[in-house]
């Protein structure tokens, strides 16, 4: 980090249930890693950016999520992610350094469709495109708030140059959709009539999902500008290129 003036902390192991396979892995990486990130930075003075998560949240009590909610993650992933805003607000106070946790929601975009960790984006669309059903894990009427990359990549900009530092602020777009909703908009952007299918739900699933935007609004400028549909477009159009 010789002469760094800003570093954008995004690296973690990103597998929810990977994280409850194998916790100290997790710890080491989204933990232990996160630390030495936040401590190199401090000898530079380099302000840090950090990937945060909407798992830090839990099964929120109200919805929109506020920042202010209690903190109540169900994962090793979302203990760990809460953990580093805990380090990085310490930093700011103990030491100065300027530190700013970004709750990301569920982030989708170009490049994000394939591997292990796709999402339920990434697999409705491989379902969609090779014509087979949407897989649905239980009832479908979970919802969650999908943000481009491009609305995540301006929040990351703007908590570069921001004076308001250590607290995290949350980054979606404000608006949720349920999961079956979602399939209906997947297929009709594909252009497919494919069926849907619902397996068993999974374990810990959290219902609700939404993001309060006011506090991201007010201190850092954020607004998001990518609706899900024109999101969901230019993630395929970008195939092509």
């Amino acid at each position: 980090m010789d002469d760094v003036d800003i570093v954008f902390h995004e690296a973690a192991m990103v597998s929810v249930p990977e994280s409850i396979e194998q916790p100290v892995d997790c710890h080491e990486l989204n933990g232990s890693a996160t630390v030495t990130v936040l401590d190199c930075a401090r000898r530079q003075d380099a302000r840090v950016v950090l990937a945060s998560s909407a798992a830090v949240y839990g099964n929120p009590d109200t919805v929109p999520i506020r920042e202010a909610e209690p903190a109540d993650p169900r994962t090793p992933y979302g203990i760990e992610k809460h953990l580093g805003e805990q380090y990085a607000q310490f930093y700011t106070e103990r030491y100065g350094l300027p530190t700013v946790p970004l709750r990301y929601f569920n982030v989708y975009g170009p490049r994000g469709l394939d591997g292990e960790y796709a999402g339920v984006i990434g697999t409705f669309i491989r379902q969609a495109q090779a014509g087979n059903p949407l897989t649905i894990e239980g009832d479908g009427e979970q919802t969650r708030d999908f943000v481009h990359v491009d609305d995540v990549v301006r929040a990351n900009l703007l908590a570069a140059t921001t004076d308001a530092i250590g607290r995290p602020f949350n980054v979606g777009t404000g608006r949720s959709i349920s999961i079956n909703e979602l399939a209906e908009t997947v297929r009709d952007v594909v252009g497919t009539d494919v069926g849907i299918k619902h397996v068993p739900e999974r374990t810990d699933d959290i219902k609700e999902s939404e993001a309060d935007l006011s506090d991201a609004r007010t201190l850092l400028g954020y607004e998001p500008t990518v609706s899900l549909e024109k999101g969901l477009e230019s993630t395929l159009s970008a195939e092509g290129e």
